[in-house]
């Protein structure tokens, strides 16, 4: 016969199990398929960028290459296309899949929050260049709309990611694409550097830490089917034919020389008044927020008044104020010349 002390315990064990396993947004069984639903979420929107992205390059969007970016199988990326095309948000009637105007915007609403989160994490925080666009993949699916508006007004509502890419309105708008890959450059040919692509991770590390950003300009000495030969005010260096298409530029007008780049802080000589045109792309995370906080914005009037003994680091007046500032962060700041009211009249 069983112990009926026994029987109480064993019914409160299972009792408290019970509890425990499926309590409302507590208990495991709802947890569990809290982060089902979550994870399925962040699939679709992930297959939705996917896609996106694909028009956006001119690429075929296949079920291998979707398969492949959401590692997972060639069966299950069709369920999910499936899905998707009765949801309205793609369209399976032609060759490749194709955003329907509701994707579309549902795409760029999700790349919108991942681009101005790249530049929260440039801008503002000191977070490795290297690890921007894996975090942002991550936040991309936790902000809601309102939040991004939020994060968005917080940082001056900025038109392009730290990569060099447009950043979505609110409204959907983006410009056009229609820059090239340094691959596509002949020779004698000098660019701007309109963005590096961020994956994968290690190539776009290795790109900046050749000292390359959005804004930098490059003269092409030389291209072949195995390489790319440029250099800029640093030297000369190459690139293979797969870091080269994860370089975009715009060519500019022939005849136009690297040495054309914006003049800089650094060259200005003590007790000539220059005003701040901005910041280099090269100036990111916290180094960025310091010098924007010390007043170097543009309009900002600045004057190089003492030179330490040994030439570096340099006092400069900025609004009133003296501030050392080392010729590696004077570097970052281009500037222009201040024409006075009296030369303006003259010319």
């Amino acid at each position: 016969m069983l112990d009926p002390a026994l029987a109480l315990g064993a019914f409160a064990l299972l009792s408290v199990l019970s509890v425990f396993a499926f309590w409302p947004r507590t208990g495991l069984v709802p947890r569990i398929v809290r982060l089902a639903r979550i994870d399925e979420r962040v699939r679709v929107e992930d297959a939705l960028k996917h896609v996106y992205t694909c028009e956006r390059r001119g690429r075929p969007c296949t079920l291998e290459s979707l398969a492949g970016r959401l590692e997972i199988s060639t069966g299950r990326a069709a369920d999910l296309l499936s899905r998707l095309t009765a949801m309205g948000l793609v369209r399976t009637d032609g060759r490749d899949p194709a955003l329907t105007d509701d994707g579309r915007q549902s795409a760029l609403r999700i790349v919108r929050t991942h681009r101005l989160w790249e530049r929260y994490l440039a801008d503002r925080t000191g977070v490795p260049a290297g690890e921007w666009h894996a975090e942002a993949e991550r936040m991309e699916h936790t902000l809601s709309p309102e939040e991004t508006e939020v994060l968005a007004a917080r940082l001056g509502h900025p038109r392009f990611d730290p990569h060099g890419d447009p950043i979505p309105t609110s409204g959907g708008d983006l410009p056009p694409f229609r820059d090239t890959s340094l691959m596509d450059v002949e020779a004698g040919r000098v660019v701007e550097v309109t963005h590096l692509e961020d994956e994968p991770e290690e190539l776009y590390k290795r790109l900046v830490s050749q000292g390359l950003a959005p804004g930098s300009r490059l003269e092409i000495v030389d291209r072949s089917e195995s390489a790319v030969r440029v250099r800029n005010g640093d030297g000369e260096w190459s690139f293979d034919p797969v870091a080269a298409r994860n370089v975009t530029v715009r060519a500019l007008a022939v005849g136009e020389q690297v040495e054309g780049e914006a003049r800089t802080l650094d060259s200005v000589p003590r007790g000539r008044t220059v005003r701040v045109v901005g910041l280099t792309p090269a100036c990111q995370g916290t180094q960025r927020r310091r010098l924007l906080d010390l007043g170097l914005v543009r309009g900002t009037e600045i004057t190089p008044m003492l030179v330490s003994a040994a030439g570096d680091p340099v006092a400069y007046d900025i609004r009133g104020a003296l501030i050392a500032l080392r010729s590696g962060q004077a570097r970052w700041v281009v500037v222009e010349e201040v024409v006075s009211d009296a030369a303006e009249g003259a010319a």
